[in-house]
């Protein structure tokens, strides 16, 4: 057992590495949409034979667990950053993964003939196998980084699920506030796993637990423990976070079964169960969950028998069970991990059958309402049968399973040395609550009214009605061969929690005892209750009229809508749409990050020898220091982009000179291509003059534009005073041409050492330009060929002959760009030149490259640049790792050395004139349509 002190004894099966399991099952799910397309009557049946083989591949691999030997494996992940997909399958883990496959199998088949011939069913397996295959992750992953992804892709899947039915508004918002509360809770679990790993060591649950003094005796441990703390309970729906789970009952029938009974909410409780050994036997974990499970498990029995509605009744006792679990796990003796263990089998046993009943009524009858539910025995009788099955087990009626866990639950309370006596009595109350609504939903509508049976709207099918049977009938044989069945199980599962070596025996009689005496009060009480539950109704509608303001629901919806509102404040405040002031606030913030860091650190910088500089390079300074206030004086626009144009060039000129082939020619070119760009932009804006600012803003400006220019160049001078030991720069130079086989070294790492950055980078820039396009497009009306600019001779005569040399160019440049100065982001601006060149010459043709439009170009690239990275995933096990061919002389070009990173540069160059071109269109169009029908300036 991983973190078992006295020695665990551990198992490698990575031959039957259990990581398979749950990603057949996210595959399958993929495929579910597909396969839901058979005939309604068998659908059920086919998809539910993965997780039958799931359970039977835990239940047969998974038996030395039991004998508390640990089932290990590991795939590697992010090996980089030392994250790797570590699986191991203690008794906890094989537990829960028993109860995801097992009660998922029987759901499936329930869920297929629940939703028939209807269209949506397979969006809803898709989603189902998807939150079946993160709850499935969660039990077998030991890293705490994967685990929080499971645990984050549960939140996920359980929104799409509990917000199926998308077209009802409470659909909709019960399937947010569940998502913003667990979700919430997730990101505070996430800082309790950063914390844990710094102080602990590791991110493994095995390592942290034999390391478990030390993470005790640190000062961040309180920290830890509430940030794991919260993440459960918001996950387990526990006071006051319990209002999101009656919520979820939005969802479908099959979705409130499977996440009451055995996955969502029961994660928050598996997870607390797992790091007892780690975070328990201490006063804040005793305490706090002890307060916690008691309150919640209080709370939700008492609300659950003033509901009416099946589905809430079953809802609030989950609440109820669930602060059951808590509290247990609050307590620090064997007993109580015994008593735990049973009820989280007997709770998914009866939950999962009482929640499929509820939909089948709901579906034959029409409604949810046990108060018009009656004479239901004699049209399904084996429902009927199956319904008070689960109904006794959920009262602790021997010889039912759930009778051994109410007297362990009543002996657990009796030996408490303290709060005992306070618990017992929460303890009862919580019982004979719980009583009264199975025999509300598990008897009473069976039960022989005194007006006419109700007419069933259909028969239940053998797909609908297996599954209570089931459960039913496990709730039964568990408790008559509880030591038989579940004995090594619940020993290996209580000495894991409590990191122990007992041995637990089962059995449902223990004689005449205090404990007896309780539970027959307590099944009395709930009898008495059952008996007097119309005045129970009369009292819940009266609560709820009066108290409505203060329900749970209605304050978390209206705090987020007051979020919301006050979000929009803000919003409309900051993003005011006016530029200047976003780049004020923008350079502000830098200015006062920069002068905290040169206050908390001395300013030690050498001032360079400006007697050294060059004429040339003071000539350039000058021409973009004339250009900068010229451009600030102008009143044309157009004139204004020239100037801009021009320091823009100057620029490329200080590259040039200070040895950046590369950037001087990109610099160059975006120049060129922005100037036109600019130019379509602004041709149908008014003159500056409409426009021109009050002396105060100006003044603004440019004490703003001062600062942060003395701020830039003091931060420049500080670079340049600093003292590498190992310049990065050296080693990449001399890897360049041994590893990338060139010697062009800003090539070299944009397309090989980097390249996966870079494929991020062109990915956003293909995002934004398509974001771009779209936006304009809308804004512009439709506009044909006919109303563009007519032809230019001159500019036709020019680019008949110019425009086959540059697009010639851009290539020669895309092929040498790997050993000179070039490369695919360059030629792809050279050849958009080329192609704009020609669209400018003849307006009336289509605006290609090679028969291929800008978005094709685009897609093209973007696919081009995904594919290089593949070869490096299948050949090194890393994706975008270069993968060489030969080599071949070509003429002009030299050595040209065939490769992935050649594959993504010619991405890189298709995409860059794909963008380029869908620009320019999409500012052409937008200028044709202001021609023909002017757009209004806002």
């Amino acid at each position: 057992m991983p973190g078992d002190r006295r020695g665990p004894s551990t198992m490698s099966f990575d031959q039957f590495n259990p990581a398979w399991v749950v990603l057949l099952i996210f595959a399958a799910a993929f495929l579910a949409p597909v396969l839901a397309r058979v005939p309604q009557k068998n659908v059920g049946w086919l998809l539910a034979v993965l997780p039958a083989l799931a359970f039977a591949f835990f239940a047969v691999g998974g038996v030395s667990v039991w004998q508390e030997e640990t089932w290990r494996s590991s795939i590697e992940w992010a090996p980089a950053v030392g994250v790797n997909w570590d699986v191991w399958v203690t008794p906890l883990g094989l537990f829960l993964a028993l109860l995801v496959t097992g009660i998922g199998a029987l759901i499936t088949i329930f869920a297929g003939a629940y939703f028939g011939d209807s269209p949506h069913r397979g969006r809803f397996f898709l989603n189902l196998y998807l939150f079946m295959g993160a709850m499935l992750g969660l039990a077998v992953t030991e890293n705490l980084i994967v685990f929080f992804v499971f645990w984050e892709l549960t939140s996920i899947s359980s929104y799409l699920l509990i917000g199926f039915n998308h077209s009802k508004t409470e659909a909709r918002k019960s399937a947010l506030d569940a998502l913003l509360v667990t979700g919430g809770g997730g990101l505070v679990l996430l800082a309790g796993i950063l914390l844990l790993g710094q102080v602990g060591g590791s991110f493994l649950l095995g390592e942290l637990i034999e390391n478990r003094d030390a993470v005790h005796a640190h000062p961040l441990y309180a920290a830890i423990l509430i940030c794991f703390i919260v993440g459960a309970v918001t996950k387990s729906a526990q006071f006051p976070f319990h209002f999101w789970l009656p919520g979820a009952m939005a969802a479908p029938a099959p979705v409130s079964a499977y996440l009451h009974s055995a996955t969502m909410v029961k994660a928050g409780v598996f997870l607390l169960a797992l790091l007892h050994p780690l975070l328990g036997d201490t006063p804040l974990w005793h305490y706090t969950l002890l307060a916690i499970g008691a309150i919640t498990m209080t709370l939700g029995a008492l609300i659950a028998v003033l509901q009416t509605d099946l589905k809430r009744l079953l809802a609030y006792t989950t609440v109820s069970a669930l602060g059951t679990l808590v509290m247990l796990l609050g307590f620090e003796d064997d007993l109580a991990a015994k008593a735990a263990v049973i009820f989280f089998i007997v709770h998914a046993l009866y939950k999962g059958a009482l929640f499929m009943i509820a939909g089948i009524l709901e579906k034959t009858t029409g409604t949810r309402d046990v108060s018009q539910l009656h004479g239901l025995m004699k049209s399904m009788p084996v429902l009927g049968i199956a319904a008070v099955f689960a109904a006794a087990s959920m009262s602790g009626i021997p010889p039912f399973i759930g009778f051994i866990s109410k007297e362990l639950l009543y002996q657990v309370k009796l030996e408490a040395p303290i709060t005992g006596w306070s618990l017992l009595v929460c303890g009862i109350v919580a019982n004979a609550a719980n009583i009264v609504v199975a025999l509300k939903v598990g008897v009473a509508p069976f039960l022989q009214s005194r007006g006419e049976d109700m007419t069933l709207k259909s028969k239940p099918s053998i797909g609908l009605v297996i599954g209570p049977v089931v459960l039913g009938l496990g709730s039964l044989i568990f408790g008559i061969f509880p030591q038989l069945i579940l004995g090594d199980a619940v020993t290996a599962l209580v000495n894991q929690i409590k990191v122990a070596d007992v041995t637990i025996k089962l059995k449902l009689w223990h004689g005449l005892n205090l404990v007896l005496l309780l539970s027959v009060v307590t099944v009395a009480l709930g009898f008495v209750g059952f008996a007097f539950r119309k005045r129970f109704w009369a009292l819940g509608r009266e609560i709820t009229k009066r108290a409505s303001h203060f329900e749970a629901t209605r304050i978390f919806r209206g705090l987020l809508q007051a979020v919301i509102q006050f979000a929009g404040l803000v919003t409309r405040t900051i993003q005011s749409g006016n530029l200047r002031q976003y780049a004020i606030c923008v350079l502000t913030a830098f200015l006062a990050l920069l002068v905290w860091a040169f206050v908390r650190l001395p300013i030690d910088m050498q001032i360079p020898d400006l007697g050294n500089l060059r004429f040339d390079v003071i000539l350039v300074f000058g021409l973009i220091a004339v250009g900068s206030v010229c451009m600030l004086l102008t009143r044309k626009r157009l004139t204004a982009v020239l100037f801009l144009g021009s320091v823009g060039f100057g620029i490329a000129a200080l590259f040039a000179l200070y040895g950046a082939p590369d950037l001087a020619i990109t610099q160059l070119l975006v120049e060129t291509l922005t100037l036109v760009l600019f130019a379509l932009a602004i041709y149908n804006l008014p003159s500056l003059p409409s426009a021109v600012e009050t002396k105060r803003p100006r003044i603004v400006s440019l004490v703003i534009s001062l600062a942060f220019g003395a701020g830039i160049t003091v931060l420049t001078l500080k670079a340049m005073s600093m003292q590498l030991e190992e310049p990065v720069a050296v080693e990449i130079a001399q890897r360049s041409v041994s590893e990338a086989y060139g010697r062009n070294v800003v090539n070299v790492i944009l397309v090989d050492f980097r390249s996966l950055d870079t494929l991020g980078e062109i990915a956003v820039l293909a995002i934004a330009a398509l974001g771009v396009a779209g936006m304009l497009r809308s804004a512009c009306s439709s506009v044909q060929v006919s109303s563009r600019a007519p032809s230019s001779a001159v500019l036709l005569a020019s680019a008949r002959f110019t425009a086959p040399a540059m697009i010639a160019f851009s290539i020669y440049l895309l092929l040498r760009g790997h050993n000179e100065p070039g490369g695919g982001f360059i030629g792809g601006l050279v050849g958009a030149m080329a192609v704009v060149l020609i669209h400018l010459a003849r307006p009336d043709l289509p605006l290609r490259f090679l028969k291929l439009s800008p978005r094709g170009l685009v897609a093209i690239g973007l696919g081009l640049a995904v594919v290089s990275g593949l070869p490096g995933l299948l050949g090194e096990g890393s994706f975008a790792a270069a993968a060489w061919g030969p080599a071949f002389d070509l003429p002009l070009i030299g050595k040209l050395k065939l490769g992935t990173p050649l594959i993504f540069d010619v991405g890189v160059y298709a995409l860059v004139l794909g963008i380029v071109l869908l620009l320019y269109d999409t500012m052409q169009m937008w200028n044709a349509s202001s021609r023909s029908q002017p757009q209004p300036i806002p």
